[in-house]
């Protein structure tokens, strides 16, 4: 392509731009507007008529503000030329001359013109236009050519590079001097022993130690007292330097001066201090918490029974001071610089050898609640009597230090025991009781064999075992011997009343006399047939029996006696008709009684065979 073809007018009339083809940019606007005005048409046939006609106002109202707007210049524009060329035979128009011939359909009073044009790209803001008369160089609209920029950057580029270089020069001798101040200097936030050496030469951080040690004390911490303080000249305490401050600062890589100030160093440096552990232990022995008088033992943690059951009951500490570990907790501290010693957190205090948390007192705890937490109630009648851990831990063994021991055969005895005064205190076979007699009499009768009495042995394995498997049970004790009635006053409503002096006997089902009758008993010649007194039972009741004497050398007996009704009470001695005899009653006793047996008519026999059983407490007095 030519040169000629290449060239675009920049500089024409007020009328507007042409191109190299000769058309001018007005005639493109007439052009546009042309072919919108054949849209419009075309779409107004299918269109509402009011949205046309909305639509149509917009349209044209934006597009020809937009034409304006691509004008380069103005009737009013001071850069315009006076006489504009003419170039490549296209001519131009001036503003005043009018357009030609537009086959455009005129716009209604007041409508503004309709018609699309592509505007110009705007100059920025504040930005004067420039051509080539005024500068001698061709009109830019918009952005300058891309060469101009580059000259623009690389000047910037280098600009900051100068500042960057200028900066890291600044930092680096910064760094430079911060680290050769830190080579003899220990960095911030270093502490050692306690003593804040930010920026801190040696030989300033070992003014400051020495300046600590002239004033130094300890205070001592001890149990249940006030706390005390021993001062350092009391001890002879001096510090005296030895390098190791130096060696701390040795280790230091100045290098990393800036860590200092993003987090903290402690130091622990050996500080070479003397004084005189003499006269520490001296100021030791002095103190309040060594003193006889302060000594405390503790004691070990136990089991104990408290209200309805075992519990183990802590340890005491006590404040016996164990002075030689308090002296080397002291000479520590004080060797350490320390400002204070706690003999509590040290273990300078003797300790309980047993405590609450003790494995073996652990069990003891179970198997004592499991033995303590049996309820035995026995019932006499209409009196109790219960067994429960509050007796049954005093039957408990317990070694030195509180552990349960297992010694089976002490705990049985001391079951067997208390079966034992069980019985004393219940047992009612062959004691005296009161009874008041048919005939008005208050008497006390003593012996015989009616009654209750514990089976001892029974009862003491089943009381073990019901212990020991920690239950709880109401009942009566296991009993050898069981009466009528239950409880201490066994005799009850319903018994037999055999009063031998007068001769007579009484049967009572409760309280009412459902049988009397004459009797006679043993002689009373002879001691050995006489009927023994006392509160019996029946042992049993037979017919058609012999009675028999004692038995002789020869083979016989003394005597020997059918009968038909025999009814035993007391050994040998019975109820029993006695046929052979033709009266009963009265003093017959006194010279002709019986062996011992309480003879009755036959008749009578026979009835008191069919109501006496072998529970029915029989009352025998004189």
């Amino acid at each position: 392509m030519s040169n000629k073809e290449e060239k675009v007018v920049e500089n024409t009339d007020l009328g507007g731009q042409e191109t190299a083809q000769g058309q001018s940019i007005d005639d493109k606007i007439e052009q546009a507007m042309a072919k919108i005005v054949a849209d419009t048409v075309e779409s107004k046939e299918t269109e509402d008529p009011e949205d046309v006609r909305q639509k149509e106002s917009t349209e044209v109202q934006s597009e020809a503000e937009q034409a304006e707007a691509a004008q380069p210049f103005s009737e009013n524009s001071q850069s315009a030329p006076e006489n504009p060329k003419k170039e490549y035979g296209t001519e131009q128009r001036t503003a005043s001359e009018p357009v030609a011939a537009m086959n455009v359909k005129p716009m209604p009073k007041g409508q503004p013109a309709r018609g699309k044009a592509k505007p110009a790209r705007p100059l920025p803001k504040g930005q004067p236009s420039r051509n080539r008369q005024q500068y001698g160089n061709p009109v830019y609209y918009g952005e300058e050519p891309v060469s101009r920029k580059k000259g623009i950057g690389s000047k910037i580029a280098k600009a900051f590079g100068i500042v960057a270089a200028m900066v890291l020069v600044i930092l680096g001798c910064a760094y430079g001097v911060m680290t050769y101040y830190y080579s003899n200097r220990f960095f911030e936030g270093t502490t050692i022993n306690g003593i804040d050496c930010s920026g801190l030469t040696v030989a300033e951080v070992e003014e400051q130690i020495a300046d600590k040690v002239e004033n130094y004390s300890i205070e001592v911490l001890s149990r249940d007292l006030e706390p005390q303080v021993i001062n350092g000249a009391d001890i002879d305490y001096e510090y005296i330097p030895d390098g190791s401050v130096g060696e701390a600062l040795d280790e230091q890589n100045p290098f990393n001066w800036i860590s200092g100030y993003f987090g903290e160093t402690e130091v622990t440096a050996r500080t070479n201090i003397s004084f005189s552990q003499e006269k520490l232990e001296e100021q030791l022995n002095n103190l309040e918490c060594a003193k006889e008088e302060n000594q405390v033992a503790p004691e070990d943690a136990y089991v104990a029974f408290q209200d309805t059951e075992f519990v183990i009951v802590p340890e005491t500490e006590g404040r016996t001071l164990d002075t030689e570990k308090a002296l080397e907790l002291l000479i520590e501290a004080v060797s350490e610089s320390r400002d204070q010693v706690d003999f509590n957190e040290g273990g300078a205090y003797a300790e309980a050898s047993v405590k609450s948390d003790d494995p073996g007192l652990a069990s003891t705890l179970e198997a004592c609640n499991a033995y303590t937490k049996a309820s035995i109630t026995y019932t006499f009648g209409e009196e109790t009597r219960v067994l429960d851990g509050i007796t049954i831990k005093d039957w408990l063994t317990f070694d030195e230090n509180g552990h349960l021991v297992q010694d089976d055969a002490s705990f049985s005895a001391h079951v067997t025991e208390y079966v034992a005064q069980l019985a004393e205190e219940y047992d009612t076979v062959g004691k005296e009781r009161n009874f008041h007699t048919t005939t008005g009499r208050d008497i006390v009768v003593g012996g015989g064999n009616y009654g209750w009495q514990i089976d001892q042995s029974a009862e003491a394995a089943q009381l073990l075992s019901e212990i020991t498997s920690g239950q709880t049970v109401t009942r009566e004790p296991v009993y050898s011997v069981r009466g009528l009635t239950p409880g201490k006053d066994d005799i009850g409503s319903t018994y037999i009343e055999v009063d031998l002096t007068s001769q007579h006997m009484w049967y009572y089902q409760d309280g009412t006399v459902i049988f009397e009758s004459d009797f006679v008993s043993g002689d009373m010649r002879y001691s050995d047939r006489m009927t023994p007194s006392g509160v019996c039972h029946l042992y049993y009741k037979q017919r058609d029996q012999v009675l028999r004497g004692d038995k002789k050398e020869d083979g016989t007996y003394e005597y020997e006696q059918p009968v038909s009704y025999w009814m035993p009470f007391n050994g040998g001695v019975g109820f029993h008709d006695a046929n052979w005899r033709s009266s009963f009653g009265g003093d017959i006793y006194m010279t002709n009684g019986s062996h011992g047996c309480i003879n009755m008519p036959p008749e009578n026999a026979a009835t008191l065979y069919e109501l006496i059983n072998t529970e029915v407490p029989i009352v025998v007095f004189y």
